[in-house]
């Protein structure tokens, strides 16, 4: 019986550890094309740059895809301005 308890907290322990890397793997390496542009930015480098324009253009916060296409493409406008724009790959 001990056994069975001790194989049971190996097994919880080893999800504990392996969960936040299964969770998250995928999110970092989300790519969205800019059609304005012509290139592709890893979208997890994006966040700070789309928060703060949310931020400098006085809207409220909703997802990027979610926008409309004048917005979008005001946002990929404003990014290609900014110090740091390739950074996209």
């Amino acid at each position: 019986m001990r056994s069975v308890f001790r194989s049971l907290a190996s097994l919880l322990l080893a999800v504990a550890i392996a969960a936040p890397v299964l969770t998250t793997g995928c999110e970092v390496h989300a790519r969205v094309y800019d059609p304005y542009y012509r290139d592709y930015h890893v979208w997890a480098g994006e966040e700070p740059y789309y928060t703060q324009w949310e931020h400098d253009t006085h809207r409220e916060h909703r997802d990027f895809d979610r926008r409309s296409t004048d917005e979008q493409k005001d946002y990929w406008n404003w990014r290609h301005k900014q110090e740091g724009h390739d950074d996209r790959h």
